[in-house]
């Protein structure tokens, strides 16, 4: 470029020392013009080139940060945040490397059509073909770091599903069971008590011809439930009873309170229900 000049500044100088008349001084301004020309679409070639040059170099600049930016955030991909950030990001790589090969394309076809022959210019070219490569390896390798962590966290994922089925149906098992040792040990701990006069206990076939709960088909509705580990006391509010049951000596107490009614006071549960789980008292 700087050649072209000095040869146009040399032909203006050497044109200056003649005799500039008639045919010689239009000859050396027609030659002026084209040497301008030249200049100019050499200029306006250069600056071209140089134009697609930068915005290459600035495409490699951004996908770079971009990588950055995926990089760190693959570090949490559980993150819905980090996702949405390889996700933008990926898809503005992919968007500026396609973007980056057509304008190396570019540039090597306008330096293949120019008129400007310069090695170290192809040379450059040559080594942006190369970072754009390098980074297009980056990138692939990238792209399957994501898709092996991608899949790891929805193979995790499904584990963990399973997981928690499993943990929600030993938590129904284990529940179930414990409402059936529940219900079986309140069964083996509840018994009946029924107290009434005479007529009423044979009205219910409690006792029949003297014998207590012998009848098969006694009136069971007509006894009171109680947990024998909690229900320790039974009062008949009658000033006569007598305990028609069989139960064990020394395991009770038949006594009377203030109004002198009588109240029975189990002072061995296990042990008075052990004969029987139902107890029957004759009151007046």
């Amino acid at each position: 470029m700087k050649k072209q000049l000095l040869v146009l500044a040399a032909c203006t100088l050497a044109f200056s020392a003649c005799d500039m008349t008639g045919g010689k001084q239009d000859a050396f301004v027609q030659e002026r013009d084209s040497l301008q020309r030249i200049i100019n679409e050499k200029d306006t070639e250069l600056d071209d080139i140089l134009g697609v040059f930068n915005e290459v170099q600035e495409g490699i600049r951004r996908i770079n940060e971009a990588e950055g930016r995926v990089t760190i955030a693959e570090g949490n991909p559980e993150s819905a945040s980090s996702k949405s950030v390889i996700h933008e990001n990926m898809e503005f790589i992919k968007e500026a490397m396609q973007q980056n090969r057509d304008m190396i394309a570019q540039l090597q076809e306008k330096l293949k059509n120019s008129s400007i022959k310069n090695t170290k210019m192809q040379k450059t070219i040559e080594n942006l073909q190369a970072q754009i490569d390098a980074q297009s390896a980056r990138i692939q390798e990238l792209e399957a770091s994501i898709a092996e962590k991608d899949a790891l966290i929805e193979s995790q994922g499904e584990a963990i599903a399973g997981l928690s089925n499993d943990v929600a149906s030993l938590t129904e098992e284990n529940r179930a069971k414990a409402e059936k040792v529940q219900q079986q040990d309140k069964e083996l701990n509840s018994a009946w008590f029924v107290f009434g006069t005479k007529s009423e206990l044979k009205e219910q076939k409690i006792l029949d011809k003297g014998d207590v709960l012998k009848s098969g088909d006694f009136n069971k509705n007509y006894f009171t439930k109680i947990d024998i580990r909690y229900d320790k006391d039974i009062k008949f509010y009658s000033k006569s009873a007598r305990l028609l049951s069989t139960h064990p000596a020394g395991t009770y107490q038949l006594t009377k309170d203030k109004q002198g009614q009588y109240e029975l006071h189990i002072t061995d549960p296990q042990k008075f229900w052990s004969v029987s789980k139902y107890l029957v008292v004759q009151v007046k």
